[in-house]
C-alpha cells in the first residue's frame, strides 16, 4: 500500500482540514486515553519507527528500548539541547526533549527512512502532548498525596480524641482546620454505605459539612464514615445527604464532651444498628431509654468509683489509656479497636488484660463486660475525671444499683418483647449470654443445633431494636436487662488481693 502524501503512511486528510494523526494524537488527551505508554506507541505505528520516552538517566519510561548515546540524553535533560538528530548505518534518530515537574524526559524515535516534515512535524507535537500528559499525572499523583495526608491527619486527631487527649488533637488540628475543635462538646456520626461507595460517600461529607466537621474514613469499618461535627446543624446536614442516597444509614450519638469522643463513638454505632430498622434510614441514641439513666446516680458513681478503685494507684497516663483501650475492646473486637486507636491487637489484648488482672475479673462472661462498660461510661461522665468513691453508702452492690423499680419496669418491658414468638426467643437469648455468647454452648444446654441459637439471636435483634450478634452497648444493655429482672446472676468482683492497697473492696454479697 502506497504511503500518505504527509509520509506517515496516514492519508493527510483533505485541504484545509486537520490531518488524520492530529486527530488521532489529540483523541489521547482525551481523559478515556490519557496514556503516556498508548501515545508513544501510537507515534512508532504511526512513524512506521521504533520510539521511547526515557528518563535522566537513560530508563526505560515507556516505548521500546533502543540505543541511545549516554550524552545525547545527558544535553537534552540538563537543557543545553532542545533537540538533535542523528543517522548511521541505515538509522535515522530523532530525540527531543519533554519536560516534565519530576524532571525533564527525552523521546527518541529511531526509522529507517529520514525524518521528513510531516514526520518532523509527528515527533515536536507528541512531545508537546507526552509533556502535557506527563504533567497531568504529576498534578493528580500530588492531589492524591495531598488527599491522603490530609486523610491520615483527620484520622490522627480521631485516635487522638478517643484516648481523651484533647489538647494534642486540638494542636494537630489548629493547623489545617483553625477553630474545628474550639468547642467543648461535639455528636459523633456514623454513615454506613457500601464500602465500594465509601470514599465518595466521605467527600459527600465533607462537602454537606462544609468541612466545619472532622471526617474520618473507619479503619475497622470499610463501610462507615465517622464524623465529629461540633455545630449543631451537623446532624440535619448529614440526614439530608442519607435520604438521597440508597443503601445508606445513619446514627448519632448525644452530645458529648471531647474527652468522651469514644463513648459518644459507641453510641453511634449502636444508633446505627437501630437506623436500619427505621424507614428514614436515621436514627439517634438518645431516642431511647437506657439502663443507666434509671439508676440512682448517686449511688452509680458511688459503685464505680469502688468497682475501678483497683487503678486508681496507676499514673494517670497509664490508668488513661488502659480504660480508653477497654472502652473500645468492649464496644469492638480487639482487631477493630486496634484499627480505631492506631495500635496492634496485640496491645489491645494486653491492656485488657491487664485490666482483667487488675479487677480480678473474666471478661469472657458477658455479664462482667456488661458491668464493667457500666462502669467505664460512667467514670467518664465525672467531673474530675475520677471515681467518686464516697457519693454512696459502702458496700453497694451491682445487684442494688439494678433493684430499682424504674429499672426492673424497663427490664421487663424490653425483654417482654420476646415472648409474643413461639420459638421462645427468650430462653434461647438468656441462654446464649450465660453461654458467653457461644453458640455452640447454647445449643448444647437447649438441645438444639447451633444455627437454632444463632437464628434466634438474629431474629430477637429487630424485636429488641439492639444489635446481639455484635459485642458493644446493644448486647451490653440487653445483658442489663437479665440481670435486673432477675433471669441472671450478677457478677462479682473480689478486689484487690489481701493485703493490697485497697484491701477489702468487694462486689460480693459475702463482703456487701
Amino acid at each position: 500500500m502506497a504511503g500518505g502524501e504527509d509520509g506517515t503512511g496516514r492519508d493527510g486528510g483533505t485541504a484545509g482540514a486537520r490531518p488524520t494523526w492530529a486527530r488521532e494524537l489529540l483523541d489521547h488527551l482525551r481523559p478515556a486515553g490519557r496514556d503516556v505508554g498508548r501515545v508513544v506507541d501510537w507515534l512508532a505505528g504511526t512513524l512506521r519507527a521504533t520510539a521511547a520516552l526515557l528518563d535522566a538517566g537513560g530508563s526505560l519510561l515507556a516505548g521500546t528500548r533502543l540505543p541511545v548515546e549516554d550524552g545525547l540524553v545527558a544535553d537534552l535533560t540538563a537543557r543545553r539541547l532542545a533537540s538533535a538528530a542523528w543517522e548511521g548505518h541505515g538509522r535515522h534518530l530523532r530525540l527531543v526533549r519533554v519536560d516534565h515537574p519530576a524532571g525533564p524526559c527525552v523521546l527518541a524515535v529511531s526509522r529507517d527512512t529520514p525524518f521528513d516534515r510531516p514526520a518532523s512535524d509527528i515527533v515536536t507535537h507528541t512531545a508537546q502532548v507526552l509533556e502535557l500528559l506527563l504533567t497531568a499525572h504529576e498534578s493528580t499523583v500530588a492531589g492524591h498525596r495531598l488527599r491522603r495526608a490530609t486523610s491520615d491527619l483527620r484520622l490522627a486527631i480521631l485516635q487522638l480524641l478517643m484516648v481523651e487527649d484533647t489538647v494534642a488533637a486540638r494542636r494537630v488540628a489548629a493547623g489545617l482546620w483553625p477553630g474545628l475543635l474550639d468547642t467543648d462538646t461535639a455528636c459523633v456520626y456514623v454513615v454506613e454505605s457500601s464500602p465500594a461507595a465509601r470514599d465518595r460517600l466521605a467527600e459527600e461529607c465533607l462537602d454537606t459539612t462544609g468541612e466545619e466537621a472532622l471526617v474520618v474514613r473507619c479503619p475497622a469499618m470499610a463501610g462507615h464514615v465517622i464524623v465529629v461535627g461540633p455545630r449543631e446543624t451537623t446532624g440535619t446536614d448529614l440526614r439530608s445527604l442519607v435520604g438521597r442516597h440508597p443503601g445508606t444509614f445513619l446514627g448519632g450519638s448525644v452530645r458529648q464532651s471531647l474527652a468522651r469522643t469514644a463513648t459518644a463513638y459507641g453510641q453511634a454505632v449502636s444508633a446505627l444498628a437501630v437506623a436500619h430498622f427505621r424507614p428514614d434510614k436515621t436514627a439517634v441514641y438518645a431516642e431511647r431509654t437506657h439502663p443507666e439513666r434509671l439508676m440512682d446516680p448517686r449511688a452509680l458513681r458511688g459503685w464505680t468509683g469502688r468497682v475501678l478503685r483497683p487503678l486508681d494507684a496507676l499514673p494517670h497516663h497509664t490508668r488513661a489509656e488502659l480504660l480508653a483501650t477497654t472502652r473500645l475492646g468492649l464496644e469492638f473486637t480487639a482487631v477493630n479497636a486496634a484499627k480505631v486507636l492506631g495500635v496492634s491487637r496485640n496491645t489491645v489484648r494486653a491492656r485488657m488484660e491487664r485490666v482483667e488482672a487488675l479487677l480480678r475479673t473474666d471478661f469472657t462472661d458477658l455479664t462482667v463486660r456488661a458491668v464493667v462498660h457500666l462502669a467505664l461510661n460512667t467514670q467518664v461522665g465525672l467531673a474530675d475525671g475520677q471515681p467518686d468513691g464516697d457519693a454512696a453508702p459502702p458496700g453497694l452492690r451491682v445487684a442494688d444499683l439494678l433493684a430499682g423499680p424504674a429499672l426492673r419496669t424497663w427490664a421487663g418491658d424490653l425483654l417482654g418483647r420476646l415472648e409474643a414468638d413461639a420459638r421462645d426467643l427468650r430462653r434461647t437469648v438468656r441462654t446464649w449470654i450465660a453461654a458467653g455468647g457461644n453458640a455452640e454452648r447454647a445449643a448444647q444446654a437447649l438441645g438444639v443445633h447451633a444455627q437454632t441459637v444463632r437464628e434466634h439471636v438474629r431474629s430477637a435483634e429487630p424485636v429488641l431494636e439492639r444489635q446481639l450478634l455484635a459485642a458493644g452497648t446493644d448486647l451490653y444493655e440487653v445483658v442489663l436487662a437479665h440481670l435486673a429482672v432477675g433471669d441472671l446472676d450478677p457478677p462479682v468482683f473480689p478486689g484487690p488481693p489481701s493485703g493490697g492497697t485497697n484491701a477489702g473492696h468487694s462486689d460480693s454479697p459475702v463482703h456487701g
